[in-house]
């Protein structure tokens, strides 16, 4: 009896074998996609930070080096410490400007089309989600035209004011000249090119499908019951919208707006037809340095650099609220 129990609990040749092992063809097909992947995602990344240390010839194009002068001039300028300037650092603070407005304004439109959206049947919700993704399909060029054409003085919203009074109903009531000091508003007629109201809406507008296409999974997952048993305690649309549904998509909510933020952050067209050459961003700033006409890449490297940064900051912040929040 004990030679056979041991021989029964001996361990056998093919229990010792790894169970998880994987083929050697499939752990180097792996191997070559992640290698492949991350050439793919790295390798803009490092030639950007190694060009952004090159330095300008003059009457040539760029030789690679080890400078800090491409990154001194966008803080401090180009003649530092005789003369400061920070024309590129109001550059940046007009990207975080724009970027942050337009991502906000974009999630509060999209958050209650997306709610009542998810009310609706799955016929409906999906004939709306078809929609809105085929819009993905239309270029920046082609929105920036159609705003363009929109708010232009001549054929769009201001001709519109006029014809129907609407100036003339400004003036009269003495908003106006409220609408002047806005930049609005010219002697005659309203106007919207260019100002910031035409930037941060347009951009807005941009990205208003991605903040849809982001909100619509927490919000159709979201438990209407707690919804109708507040309702049914009394509670008002606003004490239902502020102490159930907002709670529960909060974050979803922050990382849309980070994620929209991001995008805008990089927005070239929009910013070059409505906004007021002083008032443009650094991603307009390192297209003229590349591809303009200096075809200073290094400092147009050093201007990326700098916004990549920043946007990185500014999701590990969010992220980092959020996990405090939870």
């Amino acid at each position: 009896m004990t030679l056979a129990s041991d021989h029964d609990t001996a361990p056998q040749v093919g229990d010792l074998a790894p169970k998880n092992s994987l083929p050697s063809g499939e752990t180097l097909i792996r191997g070559l996609i992640w290698a492949v992947v991350l050439f793919l995602c790295l390798t803009p990344f490092l030639l950007v930070f190694a060009i952004s240390f090159g330095h300008k010839v003059e009457g040539a194009s760029w030789v690679w080096g080890f400078s800090l002068d491409n990154y001194k001039r966008v803080f401090v300028g180009a003649e530092w410490p005789d003369n400061v300037t920070f024309l590129y650092l109001q550059k940046l603070w007009y990207s975080l400007y724009y970027a942050v407005i337009a991502a906000i304004l974009a999630v509060i439109t999209a958050f209650p089309f997306t709610y009542f959206m998810t009310g609706l049947s799955r016929r409906a919700q999906a004939a709306w989600l078809v929609f809105i993704l085929s819009s993905l399909s239309l270029s920046e060029v082609f929105i920036v035209m159609g705003w363009d054409v929109l708010l232009s003085n001549r054929s769009g919203l201001p001709m519109l004011f006029k014809v129907s009074g609407a100036t003339q109903w400004l003036k009269d009531v003495g908003w106006f000249d409220t609408l002047r000091d806005w930049g609005l508003a010219n002697p005659r007629n309203v106007k919207f090119k260019t100002s910031v109201f035409a930037t941060v809406l347009t951009m807005a507008y941009l990205v208003w499908p991605y903040a849809v296409i982001l909100l619509y999974p927490p919000l159709s997952r979201l438990d209407r019951s707690t919804v109708e048993a507040a309702q049914t305690m009394g509670a008002g649309p606003w004490t239902v919208m502020r102490t159930v549904i907002l709670p529960s998509v909060r974050l979803p909510l922050v990382g849309s707006m980070l994620l929209l933020f991001v995008f805008l952050l990089g927005v070239y067209v929009a910013v070059t037809v409505f906004a007021e050459p002083a008032k443009q961003t650094m991603a307009v700033s390192v297209y003229e340095a590349v591809r303009g006409n200096t075809l200073n890449a290094p400092f147009g490297s050093a201007q990326a650099m700098i916004l990549l940064v920043t946007a990185a900051v500014f999701l590990g912040l969010g992220q980092w609220l959020s996990r405090r929040n939870a």
